[in-house]
């Protein structure tokens, strides 16, 4: 179906579907099986250390011979460590966020990955593209996890048209309608997080999974807008605590350190009220865990349904 896809053609990829960065739970184990789906697995660096971050791309090598990406948070601590581990591993692809990777960007090209970060805004994109990036990944703010102030509809058509380069759509997308949109709006793939922490491979802790499946269209909140990195998460004691904190207007210092530790504590100790359940407000129509294949496989089988759907009423 995607024979002249420029995403597929360009990554070596079936299926033009990237699976979101996210750090505690893209592990190897997500990747390996999203890649092997045909889509492009992607490992979240996170805040992880050098070594830790090496075992995971060495164990999804050994779990899957099709390409895979690593997704690296520039604010991380050990960020000029991990850009050497990638180096050293050269994956098939770097996203990264919070930030510009210029300055990798030669060092990257030269071992052969390629460079798509994302953004949240078309003066960023710009500014990415003049630097040699590949693509673009750009996320609006429906997504789960820290977010931009756009949303996502109006987001892909501006930066499409800002660019020239192929531009993957991200925030709110679960299933065939909302890749069909991300189309619509010109882009050339997609990237999804929340639908795939939903999966059977994803590791994220059992209560975290089910906070999310019984979550609502108005589930999500965002915390964190005052320290100038907003987050989406699921509203719980943890989101409550920080918005009294805010409304006293607490110091910046307090809040950080309640945000410290949080995301782990939901994701891997199971802590949904104490901890931070990243997700997006598409989180709303996540009702079941299903195995990455059949993820992968319903969004593609179910797009030429909504595309005959569109094309019968506008005849």
């Amino acid at each position: 179906m995607f024979e002249n896809n420029v995403i597929c053609k360009m990554l070596g990829i079936k299926v033009p579907i990237f699976q979101g960065g996210m750090a505690w739970i893209g592990t190897a184990e997500l990747a390996s099986a999203v890649s092997n789906a045909g889509g492009l697995g992607i490992i979240g660096s996170g805040n992880m250390p050098p070594d830790l971050l090496r075992a995971e791309i060495q164990k999804c090598k050994r779990w899957t011979d099709k390409p895979f990406g690593v997704n690296v948070m520039l604010l991380s601590p050990y960020v000029k460590e991990v850009m050497q581990v990638v180096i050293d591993e050269h994956p098939a692809v770097v996203t990264t966020g919070a930030g510009n990777p210029g300055e990798y960007v030669p060092a990257l090209k030269e071992v052969g990955t390629k460079v798509i970060p994302v953004v949240a805004s078309v003066a960023l994109a710009k500014r990415l593209v003049r630097g040699g990036v590949d693509a673009v990944i750009a996320e609006g703010s429906e997504s789960g996890g820290h977010i931009g102030e756009i949303a996502t509809m109006p987001l892909i058509p501006q930066i499409v048209d800002a660019v020239d380069v192929p531009v993957i759509g991200a925030g709110g997308i679960a299933d065939s309608r909302g890749m069909a949109a991300a189309f619509a709006l010109g882009a050339q793939a997609v990237q999804m997080g929340s639908r795939f922490v939903m999966s059977e491979e994803c590791i994220a802790h059992p209560n975290y999974k089910e906070m999310v499946r019984r979550a609502k269209d108005r589930s999500t909140v965002v915390t964190g807008r005052t320290l100038g990195h907003p987050a989406r998460v699921l509203r719980n004691k943890l989101t409550h605590k920080f918005f009294e904190l805010e409304e006293s207007g607490a110091p910046a210092e307090e809040l950080e350190k309640l945000g410290v530790g949080s995301l782990h504590r939901a994701t891997h100790e199971g802590d949904v009220q104490n901890g931070s359940v990243m997700i997006g407000e598409i989180s709303g129509m996540l009702n079941d865990i299903k195995p990455v294949q059949q993820i992968i496989d319903d969004m593609v089988s179910g797009l030429p349904a909504v595309c005959q759907r569109l094309s019968s009423e506008m005849h």
